[in-house]
């Protein structure tokens, strides 16, 4: 099990893979700058805008539900504890 952002990570990370983009293409794509990209993969960043993650999904070329429907996002922690 993982937290929220964890599992948002670990998504863009498999999309780049499947696609076999770098996350500066995907930045690109999104209209977004790189730094902006890799500061969603620092550990020290507790959590990632949905807005931003609509973003990504315009540069994926992909809907924000098909963003959604994943493993990763199974059996998620509970955020409020």
């Amino acid at each position: 099990m993982s937290n929220v952002k964890d599992a948002v990570v670990k998504r863009i990370r498999a999309l780049c893979e499947e696609k076999n983009i770098k996350p500066n293409e995907l930045a690109n794509r999104a209209g977004l700058t790189p730094s902006t990209v890799y500061s969603i993969f620092n550990e020290n960043r507790h959590d990632v805008n949905i807005s931003t993650i609509k973003i990504l999904c315009d540069g994926f070329n992909m809907e924000l539900g098909e963003f959604f429907s994943s493993p990763e996002f199974e059996n998620l922690n509970q955020e409020i504890e």
